[in-house]
């Protein structure tokens, strides 16, 4: 790699950029959930596990992949870093990002009946974030609705029943609400609605996490991210302020209560009539 031709250019490190001078790249412990980019593959997964000599990512789609702790090894929000051991091992059993005990070496299972629909590709992503090695061990599948109206006719086709269980996300579930009249319409003792109170799942992201003191109000008749970029002087469209605020999740603790509840909820119901059968 050139000094002129790299990816990161010439001002970040100079000549080889794996063979770091000592301090010019930050040192980063390494923790459940953690985002990396591998420097020399480009594969991007979060943490799972570590050991001595390396660690284990697992990207979005459940593929897990392991990396020596190599110097610069990894990249941060596309910045050199390098990951290195913990000063003192984890307590206990690994835990995945949503805090349950992870499965080391797990296999996803096939994909069951039931399944979980959320409104919209953000809230999907937000769920594999924290929840994804979780379902891949049930091997239930996540799908989005592109919007609530849908809803009635996704549930009639779906023909939910005791085997077959659907459990929906709803975003702004508040009473009186368009979301909950629409919810109302499609409960079943096999369909599990619920919701958070947040117009948009953006806010189920914990302020400080992201790096702000709230989530601004935006004003009636103002669209709603549009008004939040606005507000926060965010100088950029929503889907890259959506990736920023999706990068700043690292686990559970991230989270909102009011979200973190209604996803463990749906995952137990989707799931436990199932492991009933086995």
């Amino acid at each position: 790699m050139g000094s002129h031709s790299g990816r990161y250019g010439d001002d970040v490190l100079a000549g080889d950029w794996r063979r770091p001078r000592k301090g010019s790249v930050p040192e980063v412990p390494a923790e459940l959930g953690l985002v990396l980019e591998s420097a020399d593959e480009g594969f991007c997964g979060a943490v799972v596990a570590w050991d001595k000599l390396g660690l284990t990512l697992e990207d979005r789609h459940g593929r897990r992949r392991v990396f020596d702790l190599a110097p610069a090894g990894f990249l941060v929000d596309g910045a050199p870093v390098t990951v290195v051991r913990p000063s003192s091992a984890p307590a206990g059993p690994l835990r995945s990002a949503s805090g349950s005990v992870a499965v080391p070496g797990a296999r996803p299972r096939v994909a069951r009946e039931s399944r979980i629909y959320v409104e919209g590709a953000h809230d999907a992503e937000l769920v594999e974030r924290i929840w994804g090695h979780d379902l891949r061990v049930e091997g239930i599948a996540v799908e989005y609705l592109e919007g609530v109206d849908h809803l009635p006719e996704i549930v009639a086709e779906f023909s939910p029943g005791p085997r077959r269980r659907l459990g929906v996300l709803v975003d702004h579930l508040v009473p009186g609400s368009k979301e909950s009249r629409t919810a109302d319409r499609v409960r079943s003792p096999d369909v599990l609605v619920v919701g958070h109170p947040y117009v948009d799942v953006w806010e189920a992201v914990k302020p400080a996490a992201v790096g702000i003191r709230a989530w601004p109000r935006v004003p009636r008749g103002v669209p709603w991210k549009e008004g939040v970029l606005a507000a926060l002087g965010w100088r950029m469209e929503t889907g890259e302020a959506w990736r920023r605020i999706l990068g700043s999740v690292r686990s559970y603790a991230d989270l909102e209560p009011e979200l973190l509840g209604r996803v463990e909820e749906l995952i137990d119901f989707v799931t436990v009539p199932q492991m009933t059968e086995e």
